[in-house]
């Protein structure tokens, strides 16, 4: 047995309360809290509250918190660059860490092409910069998103961003010439529903009606995807869904960005998640688990793509020596010792999320690669009618139980860990998850 989760007192407690009071008096109105967590600290896949309960953690920061909290060597990498120097601007200046940081992650990504990168300080900045890049390097204005796309709050994100109408609301206009298509989502298909396999329509449509009766190809820059979508419900496109956008975007001289952001660094059990298309993409796009929790994220091109002159786009903080150092540590820990346990702990947590919906009807479809799953609510599994008020529930009872975990699209639960879980944790996760469920059907 383990000391997490335990609960000392109903979160959140009198310390934890008065955090949240006074947070709620200066802070801004926009932070959408998902409940009242007051972390004190933290350990591999444990938080503890400033009132003393502990918590197995499912959704790591939003994806964030790969290698889980406090470990020794991105701790000790993050101190060890701290004593030397915060800040010089990597823009502008040279150091080592920063040149490792953008070897490290051009050959890491995917494809045999020579890449370059570009080092952000989030996700979101690096979707900025990626629109920057396809728009000079193509010389064309047009962006293809998704519905049910992430892609982050900033202008340029917000525009490819399709999730929820509440992030849009009150913020027009919005960058031109972007145009939104469905993503492949299986389950919620427009086009195949009633198939016995995928038809891969949805791809084929971009060019059948899009092209055809709306916008010339030879005006797109980039197809911007998510190979899973995050935000969107934790949504995995059918088998082939990334060969075809490949080639398509290869048909029309249209650049694929991959936005690994969520999906990347180990989460699905490959580095990145558009590997298991065998596809390169022609940019990819990472963030998030890349820092373990430090922020930094990055651009990394294909050589052929990234030749914008000096000054075309800069940082002053991308790229900062203590977010590079803890990039290249949290690198290590994922390549040497957690990417080999994510496919049989993710698999284990698969197998659990489908022993439930067959106990539970409310559960429509499970999905997921490695420790990236989603578990759709229905009212209905005849109508797929979705259930809201299902998850909202369930995550919040779960909190009260010592379990973090976070909603996902209209009424999905994503499940998104730090790498460092074990069975202990999955089988927690899942019993607690089992009771919350059993309680909301009595």
């Amino acid at each position: 047995m383990r000391d997490y989760p335990r609960i000392v007192v109903g979160p959140p407690g009198p310390k934890g309360r008065a955090i949240v009071e006074r947070q709620d008096r200066w802070a801004s109105t926009s932070y959408p809290k998902e409940y009242p967590l007051v972390v004190a600290r933290g350990e591999r896949a444990m938080v503890e509250d400033v009132d003393g309960n502990r918590f197995l953690d499912f959704m790591a920061g939003i994806a964030v918190a790969s290698t889980g909290y406090g470990h020794p060597r991105v701790v000790k990498a993050i101190q060890e660059a701290a004593s030397r120097f915060l800040h010089i601007c990597g823009s502008d200046f040279y150091y080592e860490s920063f040149a490792a940081l953008c070897e490290r992650l051009a050959k890491l990504a995917p494809g045999p092409s020579k890449k370059r990168v570009f080092l952000s300080n989030s996700g979101t900045e690096a979707v900025e910069g990626a629109i920057k890049l396809a728009r000079h390097s193509t010389g064309r204005p047009a962006i293809i998103a998704f519905f049910g796309a992430f892609h982050g709050r900033t202008y340029g994100g917000l525009s490819l961003t399709a999730s929820k109408a509440v992030q849009r609301a009150g913020f027009a206009p919005f960058l031109p010439e972007v145009h939104h298509v469905p993503y492949g989502y299986r389950y919620r298909c427009e086009y195949c529903q009633g198939e016995p396999a995928c038809t891969m329509r949805c791809v084929s449509t971009i060019e059948d009606e899009l092209f055809a009766k709306k916008l010339d190809p030879q005006s797109v820059a980039a197809i911007f995807v998510e190979p899973i979508q995050g935000e969107g419900g934790y949504v995995v496109p059918p088998p082939g869904y990334l060969t075809a956008l490949r080639e398509l975007c290869d048909r029309h001289g249209i650049l694929l960005v991959c936005d690994e952001v969520q999906s990347g660094i180990g989460r699905t059990g490959k580095m990145f998640a558009c590997e298991y298309d065998g596809v390169e993409p022609d940019v990819l796009l990472s963030a998030k688990g890349l820092g373990s929790g430090m922020p930094i994220g990055a651009i990394i091109a294909k050589e052929s793509i990234m030749k914008w002159k000096p000054g075309a786009h800069g940082t002053t903080f991308g790229g900062n020596p203590v977010c590079c150092a803890a990039a290249l540590a949290t690198l290590d820990v994922v390549e040497q010792e957690l990417l080999p346990n994510v496919p049989q702990v993710g698999e284990r947590l698969m197998a659990g999320a489908r022993r439930l919906a067959e106990k539970y009807a409310v559960i429509g479809d499970v999905r997921g690669r490695g420790l990236m799953v989603g578990v759709e609510f229905v009212k209905d599994r005849a109508t797929r009618e979705p259930a809201p008020d299902v998850p909202h529930e369930l995550v919040a009872r779960a909190f009260q139980k010592g379990l973090l975990l976070l909603g996902a699209g209209k009424s999905s639960l994503r499940l998104a860990p730090p790498l460092v879980v074990d069975d202990y944790d999955v089988d927690t996760a899942l019993r607690i998850i089992d009771e919350c469920l059993s309680e909301m059907s009595d």
